[in-house]
């Protein structure tokens, strides 16, 4: 199953990023897709996005 990548809604020409949703959170560059992604516990991501609110 391919992996759905998301653009972020706070993507702007300065900050790209996209996400893919799952057990697990993974997160790249939009500008640099080639480079690779992080891949972080969706609770973990979870718990960052709500101190970030």
């Amino acid at each position: 199953m391919p992996i759905e990548w998301r653009t972020s809604s706070y993507t702007n020409a300065d900050a790209c990023v996209e996400v893919a949703t799952g057990r697990e959170v993974l997160v790249r560059d939009t500008k640099d897709r080639e480079a690779g992604h992080i891949t972080v516990p969706a609770a973990a991501w979870h718990e960052l996005l709500n101190r970030l609110n």
